[in-house]
């Protein structure tokens, strides 16, 4: 869904864009006249034609490609670097194991039934399968702790206001 709307959002402003330089063109050539007595005003206005469609593209990539994926690079590097002894760890090559000892930038992860020991480099590291694991149960205990005090409360609410009704009605 949210990549959907991505496309649609980058096509209609690249729609936008192409239309405001055909525009522009076609107002630069409505002046041609005007320009042939100023050939300096000419070129200016083609170059500020043709240099603001490409600068709001160059804009736009970065709002959507190139920042998003620093931010994603970003969280990679701080995930790696705070592996501690016993996490349960994914590979980008798809290998389950626990990390058995840490290095200044390779990890050394236990596999398999028969405990078999694979060094590799912090940078192969895809997941943290046992951090993920907390962040849920930390989500789900402050969801529960919330939705029992929004409980009380509505419960506190509603008996003042039951109390209340009595109250004007005797």
């Amino acid at each position: 869904m949210k990549r959907k709307f991505v496309y649609a959002f980058v096509t209609a402003v690249i729609t936008v864009m192409s239309a405001s330089s055909m525009a522009m063109s076609a107002f630069a050539e409505g002046d041609a006249a005007a320009s042939a007595s100023n050939p300096q005003a000419a070129a200016g206005g083609g170059l500020m034609g043709f240099l603001l469609p490409l600068i709001l593209m160059f804009v736009l990539l970065y709002f959507m490609a190139i920042r998003p994926q620093k931010k994603r690079e970003q969280e990679a590097k701080e995930m790696q670097n705070s592996l501690q002894v016993g996490d349960e760890v994914i590979t980008s090559g798809g290998i389950v194991g626990m990390v058995f000892r840490i290095g200044d930038d390779t990890v050394v992860i236990e596999t398999g039934g028969e405990r078999h020991k694979l060094r590799i480099k912090k940078w192969a590291i895809a997941e943290n399968v046992t951090a993920t694991e907390r962040a849920r149960e930390a989500q789900a205990k402050a969801k529960t702790k919330l939705a029992a005090a929004g409980v009380i409360e509505e419960g506190e609410k509603k008996s003042k206001k039951e109390k209340k009704s009595e109250d004007s009605e005797t």
